[in-house]
């Protein structure tokens, strides 16, 4: 169960480092591409504890479907001066380590033996 724990905490640091930095934005991009991004990292939390609740491989694929489309739109924000450089580079590093933490937990639930139904 660590590696759930660890991928939940991930974001969640994330989220708490990303939300001011998304209030930055210029206004031209705060309520489309900010706005965007920060329903996307929601809704990854969102199914980060479904999954750990529910124990679904597929819960985790979406998830990390989701932060995969999440580094496009940070990379987004850099291309458009949203964010700058050092702050980019940060996001990436964040978002890295919280998808290796998912891949992480997809591998543990995929060498897990199967529950017997009661």
């Amino acid at each position: 169960m660590p590696k759930e724990v660890d991928a939940i905490t991930r974001l969640y640091d994330l989220i708490l480092w990303l939300i001011p930095k998304i209030d930055k934005f210029p206004r031209s991009r705060r309520f489309t591409l900010g706005d965007r991004i920060e329903v996307l990292t929601l809704e990854i939390l969102e199914l980060l504890i479904e999954a750990a609740y529910t124990r679904r491989k597929g819960v985790l694929r979406t998830a990390n479907l989701k932060l995969e489309k999440l580094r496009y739109l940070i990379r987004l924000a850099k291309d458009l001066k949203a964010i700058n450089l050092k702050a980019y580079a940060t996001a990436a590093k964040l978002i890295d380590d919280v998808g290796r933490s998912i891949g992480g937990w997809l591998k543990y639930i995929s060498h897990e033996k199967p529950q017997p139904s009661v």
